[in-house]
């Protein structure tokens, strides 16, 4: 693997915490260059202080995964915004939204825990890839 992709923080916390799919984001820690929203970054933190986690012990961890946050762009968030219409069924949050923004402007893949975003990539020109194996 090579090239930009884009975690969203399902995809971070997944890794994190261990969860199915970890691997998959694993990988790319280790051979793409990994993007998080300034947006996901923070649903990130605030998920790891929901579980009990203490804030230079955040910090540390979230360091040492070696992804580059990035700020959210104007254009970013007015896109978010009309990505209302085409994502309201799939329950998308406003950083849900955001994350796929950013991978539209910057052309990149998206890696995601959530499945239910699979069946966006088509409509807005996306490579969503769901770190989940498919259910059984």
């Amino acid at each position: 693997m090579s090239g930009t992709v884009v975690l969203d923080a399902s995809a971070v916390l997944a890794f994190l915490q261990g969860e199915p799919g970890e691997e998959t984001v694993a990988q790319a820690l280790q051979s793409q260059r990994c993007l998080v929203t300034a947006a996901n970054q923070a649903e990130v933190i605030s998920r790891a202080q929901d579980r009990g986690g203490e804030r230079a012990v955040i910090e540390h961890l979230l360091g040492e995964l070696g992804y580059e946050v990035i700020d959210c762009t104007a254009a970013d968030g007015a896109q978010a915004g009309w990505l209302r219409t085409a994502t309201r069924t799939s329950a998308l949050s406003l950083s849900d939204r955001l994350c796929l923004a950013a991978a539209q402007r910057l052309q990149a893949p998206v890696l995601t825990a959530d499945r239910q975003w699979l069946g966006l990539g088509a409509a807005l020109g996306l490579n969503v890839v769901s770190i989940r194996p498919a259910a059984a």
